[in-house]
């Protein structure tokens, strides 16, 4: 009784502390799970989140309280029977863990928050937020069983898939990877026979489905649920269907397509697999307005028959047959008579969880710019720009007419489409049913396209027999994540770069971050990492990067080897299924989750396959050496693009196993194991040591070859001795000097090249290589009239012209230009630095970026021999100002003298807390 009496009266005391009338802070957006009102999530980890805003400058939450209730209604009136944190004295508003009673599955909670500023008093209440858990084991689907048209027998099935064909592998699958799945389609009529409060769908469709409720569809996605190796986990949806449901009757339609989950060798394929037919599992829950619910679950009486879709393959194209449409079918008082019941078919073994993350989405359309007539009869649509997609068409002509449309990235010398690069032979092809203008959009495959050229038809401009394109829009397709930044310039150059790059991103930011949209469409994982902080500028990546960590964790083998690609739907050999370049991914991936998001339930999470894998390296070393993979990929040299031709394989290998170990000894320190975090220190010791032996030249200070990627992955990873780097960054920099300014370093090493020269002080240098289009880089790129990143930096026509990596300088645009970054040791930007570099002929840059405590903003200019920097930071972060104050010049803040708190070489430094400011040097 005593610790009670003690703990009710410390309570009251901080109560009273903490209740004064009105408070500066507000919260300005409420999350869980860093997603606003998220569906589908996990009972076994909720986290909340708040952002804030103030009037008043330096402001900070000292405490905050959050309330969780069953209803709005109860939450409205102070009935938090889920949850009452009571007050917690705590800064923290990132990723607040739920430590009350277990939730139930299936469920949707009401939320709310509060917080006390730096002088104790208290918020308003946030508005009302929403969660809905997900399903956590086999009893919570309430009976839902897996069903299909037709079941794969266990000796069709081929999982891994096989890369390519021979004949000798022709001859070994046999009809394996012949057979055309049936694109079903299900339907389910049923009756909610009292007033409907809410309504949520629980539903997978392997590899991808689409579904209406009484003929409108349900959710946004495309390409729903997200791809996995489904062996391991299969992903599922959580879809709010209440407005579309009635009193009453009521139909369920599904639509079930192939995906990765069944890839046959029709057309092009990158690979041929079957995991097995397509298949669907639903549980529709329904609450009542008087209390009750229920169910609605997949089973042998739902009906099943063909769709209009012939034939799909995510890397072949799909093909519609428009007279075999059922109208009506996904609405009340069709008759399905003449289908047949739907079989209860075998259950994948993968675990069965819910999509964390963003749907896949149409995000943008384009209008054609351009129509050409290459050949007679064949007609070729420009778009103006290349990105990730589909086509939507609208066409009329006659019963039984068909189109044929081949989408590309470049054409040919005659001006028709290429595929050459990209995967071909890929078409779409709509049959029309005769019924006037037709409408068809593909929905279980896209690919990467700037043109279309279809032959069988005619512009609406013509006069024919054939069927007439009354429109044509090319559809951009990508994974719906919020945009996280924006950048521009007074050079106009970078501002085109910058657009460059983005759409790379755009176009590969999909279930998984691809490396082309078309070709290969795969999860090739060094650029995860090597493009990640690029990405999390552009994009909030939280969800996708949580996901794709746990792709890594099913792709790791017991031995602790780590493929080139995750999910690893196919094995492939030599470098491209083992490089250390690429399953370090594994290691650098969580680090990136916890440096940008402050995520440490990732790191305890993927710290068993992290220790593992660097023990795998170091089990394949030679005395810490190891010197196998593809090394810096694509670098530009004498020869055709491709493994390394520059710089040693065993430098590139070693130097990310070596960061590898660095990031494991840290995750040991920050998850509390000692013991760990010694070991690998040693191990991190003992392998510098081994590097600078092997590759390091004392009398000419330079590494191995001295190429850019062999001079700068060393300065960047830590490898060179502190008084040594001086002399290495500047052999570096004369080197690249006295090759007129020219990139040779490749995928894995220009990350590295950036960030060695961007630490270094030498953001000149990247402005002087790629403030130009004469030689290969950025700018030779658009000089050819590119309109996304490639693969290659001369922009071949053999190689992808819409490739992620490479576009390592879109950080240094944030980071660099605008200056938005955080200082080292500061976790989820807690603590920014604010240094702008205005180099070479830039008068003026601004950025802005989504931080986990809100928008950042950073815009500068020089003028008049005045240069001027407003900077936005959000309640709850601190930011170090870097001015670049030169002799005889003052910094001011707000039109007063500054007080600075530190100076380094050409700048001075001003510590400041969140609001608006204007710094002036002068």
């Amino acid at each position: 009784m005593k610790i009670v009496r003690k703990a009710f009266f410390y309570g009251t005391i901080c109560c009273l502390f903490y209740c004064n009338a009105y408070a500066q802070l507000s919260i300005v957006k409420s999350l869980c799970g860093n997603k606003i009102n998220p569906l589908g999530v996990s009972i076994k980890g909720v986290y909340f989140g708040w952002e804030m805003s103030s009037p008043e400058n330096d402001n900070y939450q000292t405490a905050y309280q959050v309330v969780i209730a069953t209803s709005a209604d109860k939450l409205k009136n102070g009935i938090y029977d889920v949850w009452n944190s009571q007050l917690i004295k705590s800064d923290k508003s990132v990723l607040v863990p739920f430590t009350g009673k277990d939730l139930k599955p299936g469920t949707v909670y009401f939320w709310k928050v509060k917080v006390w500023d730096k002088n104790k008093q208290a918020s308003a209440w946030s508005k009302t937020s929403s969660f809905c858990t997900g399903l956590e084991s086999t009893a919570d689907w309430h009976g839902a069983q897996w069903i299909g048209y037709e079941d794969l027998p266990d000796s069709m099935r081929v999982v891994p898939g096989v890369h390519g064909l021979d004949d000798g592998q022709v001859a070994h699958l046999g009809n394996k990877a012949k057979v055309r799945p049936v694109i079903p389609l299900f339907r389910k009529e049923f009756t909610a026979n009292k007033k409907v409060i809410a309504a949520y769908a629980f539903v997978s469709g392997l590899g991808q489905y689409d579904m209406t409720v009484n003929g409108k569809k349900a959710g946004n996605g495309f390409l729903t649920p997200g791809w996995t190796y489904y062996d391991k986990t299969c992903l599922y949806n959580v879809l709010n269907i209440t407005s579309l449901l009635n009193q009453g009757n009521n139909t369920v339609g599904v639509i079930v397509g192939n995906g990765f989950y069944n890839i046959n060798r029709e057309r092009y394929f990158k690979m041929t697999d079957a995991f097995g037919m397509p298949k669907l599992i639903c549980r529709i829950k329904i609450q009542y307005v008087d209390g009750t619910n229920a169910d609605v679950v997949s089973d042998n009486t739902w009906a099943t028959a063909p769709s209009p879709v012939t034939f799909s393959s995510i890397y072949g194209g799909e093909d519609y047959d428009a007279r075999l449409e059922q109208p009506g079918w996904d609405k009340n008082g069709f008759n399905d008579s003449h289908w047949k019941k739907a079989e209860l078919v075998k259950a994948p073994t993968g675990r069965l969880l819910a999509d964390p993350d963003y749907p896949v989405a149409v995000m943008d359309s384009f209008k054609v710019k351009k129509i050409s007539e290459p050949k007679t009869s064949v007609y070729v649509y420009d778009f103006g720009q290349n990105a990730s997609g589909i086509i939507e068409l609208k066409v009329k002509g006659r019963k039984g007419q068909t189109v044929k449309l081949v989408p590309a990235e470049i054409l040919t010398q005659d001006k028709l489409a290429n595929q050459d690069a990209t995967g071909g032979p890929y078409s779409f092809s709509y049959t029309l049913k005769g019924d006037g203008v037709e409408i068809f959009r593909p929905k279980f495959t896209y690919y990467g396209f700037r043109y279309v050229q279809f032959e069988g038809a005619v512009p609406n401009d013509k006069v024919s027999d054939l069927p007439v394109i009354e429109q044509l829009t090319s559809l951009h397709t990508r994974n719906s994540s919020p945009q996280n930044g924006t950048f521009k310039c007074s050079n106009e150059l970078f501002n085109r770069i910058y657009t460059l790059i983005n759409w790379a991103i755009k176009s590969n930011y999909q279930s998984v971050v691809t490396d082309c949209p078309h070709r290969e469409k795969l999860s090739w994982l060094e650029q995860d990492y090597l493009m990640g902080n690029s990405i999390h500028y552009n994009l909030d990546n939280y969800n996708l990067y949580r996901k794709l960590v746990f792709d890594l964790i099913d792709a790791q083998n017991p031995a602790g080897f780590v493929p080139d690609i995750a999910p690893e739907f196919v094995r492939f050999e030599g470098g491209f299924l083992d490089s250390p370049e690429w399953g370090s991914s594994a290691v650098i991936l969580p680090w990136q989750l916890y440096n940008w998001y402050g995520d440490k339930d990732i790191l305890a999470k993927a710290y068993p396959i992290v220790k593992k894998y660097v023990d795998y390296l170091d089990s394949r070393s030679d005395h810490h050496l190891l010197s196998y993979g593809l090394g810096d990929w694509f670098d530009y040299g004498p020869n055709q693009p491709g493994e390394a031709q520059l710089t040693p394989k065993a430098l590139t290998a070693t130097a990310i196993f070596y960061y590898d170990i660095i990031l494991l000894s840290k995750m040991a320190s920050v998850l509390n194991k000692p013991g760990d975090a010694a070991i690998y220190t040693k191990l991190a010791t003992a392998t510098k040591q081994t590097f600078n032996n092997k590759f390091y030249n004392d009398a000419t200070k330079v590494y191995a070859t001295g190429s850019q990627t062999a001079m700068a992955m060393p300065l960047s990873v830590g490898l060179v001795d502190d008084d040594k780097k001086s002399t290495v960054l500047k052999n570096l920099t004369d080197s690249i000097r006295r090759h007129k300014y020219a990139l040779t370093a490749g995928d894995i090493g220009f990350h590295f090249l950036i960030d060695a020269l961007d630490k270094g002080g030498q953001s000149q240098i990247i402005y002087a290589m790629n403030n130009r289009d004469d030689v290969p880089g950025y700018g030779y790129q658009l000089k050819k009239g590119a309109t996304a990143l490639t693969e290659s930096w001369p922009a071949l026509e053999n190689v992808s012209n819409n490739h992620l990596m490479l576009g390592h300088i879109m950080e240094w645009f944030y980071s660099g230009l605008a200056g938005i970054g955080q200082e080292d040791g500061s976790i989820g930007f807690k603590l920014l630095k604010i240094r702008p570099q205005p180099v070479g002929d830039i008068t003026s840059a601004s950025g802005s970026f989504h931080t986990p405590y809100g928008w950042v903003t950073s815009s500068w200019k020089k003028q008049g021999g005045t240069f001027t920097l407003h900077v936005t930071i959000p309640p709850n972060e601190k930011a170090n100002v870097y001015l670049p104050v030169k002799d005889g010049l003052k910094a001011y803040v707000d039109g007063k003298p500054a007080k600075i708190t530190l100076t380094e070489k050409g700048s001075e430094i001003i510590n400041c807390g969140s609001g608006s400011y204007l710094f002036e040097v002068k």
